[in-house]
């Protein structure tokens, strides 16, 4: 899959993105890293502009949550319906708040990942990339994971 990685508007760190891409393309994937403190038009212009597969998006300095969600209602109010994770720190609370949860999903994020849980993230890749393989055989081989 060609996949779109981002940090938070606010988040100015880098290491989750990098570990993150590493794991994304050692799984097979294409990844476009767009780093840290992305605003979210800019993640908007690069989706419209690259139709990626996925964004995931990855945030450890506790506003995930908040910037998470500015992200996600910037995509679908442009009307763009690429699917969208988000994990790590969203809350500097730990664990993401099971209403923070819900608030993500309702906005339209696809998956809600804590920090750390990367076999889930992994699960859910292998999951979108069999569903991607399958829709390539349903129309004579165009989607390709």
């Amino acid at each position: 899959m060609n996949i779109l990685l981002t940090g938070t508007a606010s988040d100015s760190h880098t290491w989750n993105l990098v570990y993150l891409q590493l794991l994304l393309e050692e799984s097979g994937h294409r990844v476009r890293n767009l780093g840290p403190c992305v605003p979210d038009e800019l993640l908007v212009g690069v989706c419209a502009d690259r139709d990626p597969d996925l964004v995931v998006v990855s945030s450890v300095n506790g506003h995930g949550y908040r910037d998470g969600l500015g992200a996600v209602r910037a995509l679908r109010d442009a009307g763009l319906t690429t699917p969208v994770v988000i994990g790590g720190k969203l809350g500097v609370a730990g664990e993401v708040d099971p209403r923070r949860r819900a608030r993500l999903l309702d906005a339209g994020v696809d998956a809600v990942f804590d920090d750390g849980d990367v076999g889930r993230l992994r699960a859910y890749l292998g999951s979108l990339a069999e569903v991607r393989v399958r829709a390539g055989a349903d129309t004579g081989g165009q989607a390709v994971a």
